[in-house]
């Protein structure tokens, strides 16, 4: 079963769906045969074959002046009664009057005309814009061209509001220049601004306060004359940049803003100086018109592109045959050799005076002395040694030898260093180990010696008694300044034995070297506190001999058997005992 259409030219925008009842019978369709329906849906398709129509051909829009660029200022819309994308429709303006300031784009979901504003409206400059607006199909199907152009167009007039507006500046922008040590309350400059609306209200000025450099300036609040507040210096601030505000006095709220840049221009008040210090040196072998260092200058007026400086040497030492400054002419120069050698022994430091001008008016000036080392160098002019101590350094002699003579001077004091402190101890050593020493010692054995009559084997001077050294206190290795005598005492009877110990003692210290130039008296009387036989000498014995009674030494045992011998025999010959 073939479906076929029936009608010409069936719309799809008149009627889009239809149905069909189908029979089907079998025998051929005779009689006595079985037969079956079905429904066929049927829908027509659509093709591009209707433009877009505007309802209307006019269309009034109202825009107020304060509108932003780019903002969308109204919609219009043609109508197409074909479907999906045939039709998408696309909107432009005819060029003609006015359409210079407005724009128009496609909603693509409700295939709307949006038109935009391009540029800013003014209400006192132009009240009414008219434009056309051309729609079309993006989609075209050729077969449908002669139904004819599938496009329309349609005029629209906008009316601009007027509304209250903030002042409007002449400029969007102001440069102004002022002299640096301008007097304060100089004016400067000025900027305009005007109410552009119908009623036209006066404007006020002020400066825009965000930080203590507007305090600079100050601006007149109905003429809009900027002056200076302050003294200005170009070295400390080059330029100033603050804002100034316009307020409408009908409305003071409508503000409006302009940037001012000022300028400080230079004048010329600081000399010009060498740029850095420089560490110049010259070689002792150094030859006539060799440059040694290159100079430049800089000047806080201005940078060093702005002029020109001039450099020379100062009248008093143009006549000095070691150095020249050669003037490049480019806000450079360079320091030259005058002579044939330098001599580090005669003089190390060379001070040249450099004179520098610069090409402002006044001109201004400055010397500046550069310091010049001579140091030694190899025949390439490499610079090996600036230092002082190198000049008496033998020549060639590589830092490895230097610290290794070094080193050896080191050893060579800690040597005699040690040595000296041995020499001393040693010394302190014999002297408290000598048996001649002046002073008293206790001397330390381990023999028991000869008993009382060895006097040899230890000073005797230590039994000194404590008490009488108490008494008389004085020093045997010094001379003392009074002698004082002891009390005397009843002589007691002439010893033999202990007067020939004492001269025998005394001869010894006589031809003794050693001994002090000067009588000293030495105590042998005293063995100790606690000793049960108390004082063994008559020497400061507290009664004479006749009152001794000496047998108990008998009892001391064999060591004392001389002392009791002899004392025992003088005591049964003394005369006044017998009778």
């Amino acid at each position: 079963g073939v479906i076929r259409t029936a009608l010409p030219n069936m719309d799809r925008e008149v009627k889009e769906q239809y149905q069909v009842l189908i029979q089907a019978k079998d025998m051929g369709g005779q009689l006595g045969g079985l037969a079956g329906t079905t429904t066929v849906n049927i829908t027509l398709t659509d093709v591009n074959d209707n433009p877009p129509r505007f309802p209307k051909s006019i269309f009034h829009l109202k825009v107020p002046e304060t509108s932003h660029v780019g903002s969308a200022i109204g919609r219009i819309r043609a109508v197409d009664p074909d479907f999906g994308k045939n039709a998408e429709i696309e909107y432009n303006i005819v060029p003609g009057d006015g359409g210079n300031l407005f724009d128009i784009t496609t909603d693509e979901y409700t295939q709307e005309g949006v038109i935009k504003l391009k540029k800013p409206l003014d209400f006192e400059t132009k009240k009414a814009y008219t434009f056309k607006v051309e729609a079309s199909n993006l989609h075209l199907d050729h077969r449908f061209h002669s139904v004819g152009p599938f496009k329309d167009t349609a005029t629209v007039k906008i009316n601009v509001l007027d509304m209250d507006e903030p002042p409007v500046f002449s400029k969007p922008m102001y440069t102004m220049e002022v002299y640096e040590d301008t007097p304060v309350g100089t004016i400067i400059g000025a900027v305009t601004a005007q109410d552009l609306d119908a009623g036209s209200s006066s404007v006020r000025y002020f400066i825009d306060w965000k930080n203590d450099v507007d305090s600079y300036f100050t601006i007149d609040a109905t003429e809009g004359t900027i002056a200076t507040n302050e003294l200005l210096d170009r070295e400390s601030t080059a330029q100033y940049n603050f804002s100034i505000i316009a307020s409408k006095v009908s409305n003071p709220l409508l503000t409006s803003k302009v940037n001012v840049i000022i300028n400080v221009l230079d004048v010329n008040e600081f000399p010009p100086e060498i740029s850095v210090p420089y560490e110049t040196s010259v070689c002792e072998n150094a030859k006539p018109g060799q440059v040694i260092q290159t100079i430049t200058a800089a000047d806080k007026d201005l940078s060093p592109a702005g002029q020109r400086f001039s450099f020379k040497l100062s009248s008093e030492a143009s006549n000095k045959p070691n150095f020249t400054v050669h003037d490049y002419r480019n806000n450079t120069a360079g320091i030259e050799t005058r002579r044939n050698g330098y001599s580090r022994r005669q003089q190390e430091l060379y001070f040249l005076p450099v004179v520098i001008e610069d090409s402002s008016y006044p001109v201004q000036s400055s010397t500046n002395t550069l310091t010049i080392r001579v140091c030694r160098c190899d025949s390439d002019g490499t610079i090996q040694s600036c230092n002082v101590e190198a000049i008496f350094l033998p020549v060639g002699l590589s830092t490895g030898a230097l610290i290794a003579i070094l080193l050896c001077i080191v050893i060579l004091l800690v040597i005699v260093v040690l040595y000296v402190a041995l020499r001393r101890q040693k010394k302190k050593d014999t002297l408290m180990t000598s048996k001649e020493d002046i002073r008293d010692n206790v001397i330390h054995y381990d023999d028991e010696g000869g008993g009382e009559e060895d006097t040899q084997a230890f000073d005797i001077g230590a039994l000194r008694n404590p008490k009488v050294i108490e008494d008389n206190k004085i020093r045997r290795d010094i001379k003392p300044d009074t002698l004082r005598f002891p009390r005397h005492r009843p002589p007691a009877e002439d010893n033999t034995d202990i007067r020939d110990f004492i001269n025998h003692r005394l001869q010894e210290n006589d031809v003794d070297p050693s001994a002090p130039p000067y009588d000293s008296l030495a105590t042998y009387a005293y063995e100790g506190n606690g000793s049960v036989a108390e004082s063994l000498s008559s020497i400061d014995s507290l009664t004479t001999e006749a009152d001794q009674d000496y047998d108990y030494l008998s009892d001391w045992g064999p060591r004392f058997k001389i002392l009791a011998d002899m004392f025992g025999e003088e005591e049964s010959y003394n005369p006044d005992k017998v009778t």
